[in-house]
């Protein structure tokens, strides 16, 4: 299963700060399984998009408290991972 890859990307994380980082710099940042290394990454943005990908950065995220409101016993947001690409010169991703 982890060898498919839009289950190592879950998808675009679309902010303002990501869209200044695509223009100025070109890097692209996406949700990603949190168990995925920078390996796994890159081949998977490859195929998907068919770009040429020059370095990933990964950042893991803990969960945060989601409050209950009085239901009792307080849950937790699912960790997470987010990975910042850096594409070659010239090449590009559509997101919108």
């Amino acid at each position: 299963m982890r060898n498919d890859p839009y289950y190592v990307v879950k998808g675009p994380l679309l902010s303002e700060e990501s869209s200044i980082q695509r223009d100025a710099k070109n890097h692209y940042t996406f949700r990603v399984d949190p168990r995925a290394n920078r390996r796994e990454i890159r081949d998977a943005v490859e195929k998907i998009f068919n770009v040429k990908v020059v370095a990933v950065n990964t950042m893991n995220y803990q969960g945060k408290l989601s409050g209950r409101r009085g239901r009792g016993v307080p849950g937790y947001r699912p960790d997470w991972k987010k990975a910042i690409v850096t594409l070659r010169k010239g090449d590009a991703i559509d997101l919108v």
